[in-house]
């Protein structure tokens, strides 16, 4: 039997307060501020000049706008159940409350995909750019102690990946407002250096290099017209992933029914004016076709200027911006296997609260050693399209679930509505549909492989100790 956890015990499980509980300390600003740290990353700054110069050239900002309304759609989704259900967990307890424990236990097995190997593939990274900055001030680490084991000769340890991922570990641990409070420091950093890109670039940009605005489908340099303004969507769709990592700090919002959607369509909606702004101004700087194969577009773009001091500023906005969503993402991963612990699918070890901090310290603990060895020791780069395929099926369940709930329990109090159901959660997952089938196939083995072993470890465990099924079996 598929059971459904009751939306009223949900509710009621995230009215409670005091010890062995999460600590409410979340505003709607800090909410913002968690979508926006979590969305601008690495996408921003890399993503852009692959998507002009291979797919729209200038009219990347229209892709970015098409994806934008992708995410709009699951966004309104999201919304929706997170000012209904304010529960940590996310996508994990929307499934729980309208597809069952065992769809349930499949989206936050998949989360697993999202956030622990989001911050890993991200940790890397960070590592590629703090490097980046050590040289600019004439230091280098070794090799082998920037690599993984398998892309150096003789083995080796991606350390500074490592130390980022546990120093973040760390700090989640000690509280979730002391974590957000550095959050809210590095959205600024990353925003303001944004902003004066766009401000500093404007005066610049050659109207030349924006005509046409919509480069016709010629073939020599990649796909154009609008289906290459469609590819540049799909490709920065992933730009915008992490909005959803707002909902998993729900029971830690002060005012969930009002704070989530503020945060979850706040955050899009800043990140969208902002991609778009920057892009234009990026490829007004430099004809597009400059920025094929270039790992560091903004910067190449912005030499035009004469601003050479914001070089440095860039990496260092690029570092808070890694930062930030590697913070983001540990802290949602966290919550989903809390709250997957305290529904018994996962032990006890995963649910336990720290008597001081108020924090699900041992579940902190477990991801910071998890998320370090992929970080230090494995190439990610595959581990991208695992990532983007999760969160993409989480999406999509999510956007299921809306429909299903307005059938089965239409008179349920909804603080915030999703507008036109059924058209705007289908139109959701038409989006997420397309985007995963555009990813390899070796990310849909992959994804079978996960959910193998999930399944297998719900069935010998989740199944058995679930909290609800005993409830019930017990006739409570």
């Amino acid at each position: 039997m598929n059971l459904r956890k009751p939306i009223d015990v949900l509710v009621a499980e995230s009215a409670e307060s005091g010890e062995g509980t999460l600590k409410r300390t979340l505003s709607n600003k800090s909410l913002v501020a968690l979508g926006i740290g979590a969305i601008i990353g690495a996408g921003l700054f890399s993503l852009t000049g692959i998507a002009a110069a291979e797919h729209a050239g200038p009219a990347v900002t229209l892709s970015f706008v098409l994806a934008a309304v992708g995410c709009a759609f699951a966004g309104l989704c999201y919304a929706e159940f997170a000012s209904m259900i304010p529960v940590a967990g996310s996508a994990y307890t929307y499934s729980y409350a309208t597809m069952g424990e065992f769809m349930a236990w499949i989206i936050g097995w998949d989360l697993v995909l999202e956030y622990a190997l989001g911050a890993a593939t991200v940790g890397v990274s960070w590592s590629g750019y703090f490097n980046k900055l050590l040289h600019e001030f004439g230091l280098e680490l070794p090799l082998y102690l920037t690599k993984s084991f398998a892309e150096v000769e003789g083995g080796g340890i991606n350390l500074p990946a490592i130390v980022i991922v546990s120093l973040l570990s760390l700090l989640l641990l000690r509280g979730t407002k002391e974590s957000a409070s550095l959050n809210n420091f590095l959205v600024i950093v990353k925003v303001s250096v944004v902003i004066l890109f766009i401000a500093l670039g404007w005066k610049f940009i050659n109207p030349e290099n924006h005509t046409p605005y919509i480069p016709k489908n010629t073939g020599v340099y990649g796909e154009f017209g609008i289906s290459g303004i469609a590819a540049g969507a799909a490709l920065v769709f992933f730009a915008f992933i992490g909005f959803d990592a707002v909902s998993t700090a729900a029971q830690e919002a002060k005012n969930p029914q009002k704070g989530m959607p503020v945060g979850i369509l706040g955050s899009l909606a800043v990140c969208t004016i902002l991609y778009v702004l920057f892009a234009h101004v990026m490829t007004g700087l430099v004809p597009f076709e400059i920025f094929k194969g270039d790992a560091s577009p903004a910067a190449t773009a912005f030499k035009v200027t004469g601003y050479s001091w914001l070089q440095m500023g860039l990496i260092i906005a690029i570092l808070a911006g890694y930062t930030s969503v590697i913070l983001v993402m540990l802290m949602g991963q966290s919550r989903v296997f809390y709250t997957m612990s305290k529904d018994g699918l996962l032990p006890k070890f995963f649910g336990s609260i720290h008597a001081k901090y108020r924090t699900p310290y041992k579940t902190n603990l477990f991801f910071m050693v998890f998320v370090s060895l992929f970080a230090g020791f494995v190439p990610v780069t595959d581990l991208g399209h695992m990532v983007s395929i999760g969160t993409l099926f989480a999406f999509s369940l999510v956007c299921i679930g809306v429909m299903i709930l307005r059938k089965t329990d239409p008179d349920r109090a909804r603080p915030f509505r999703t507008p036109l159901v059924p058209l705007v959660p289908i139109l959701g997952i038409l989006v997420c549909v397309y985007l995963m089938y555009s990813l390899p196939f070796e990310a849909w083995i992959r994804l079978a492989i996960w959910m193998a072993l999930g399944v297998a470890i719900y069935f010998f465990y989740g199944k058995k100790n679930s909290v609800l099924r005993k409830r019930n079996e017990q006739g409570l």
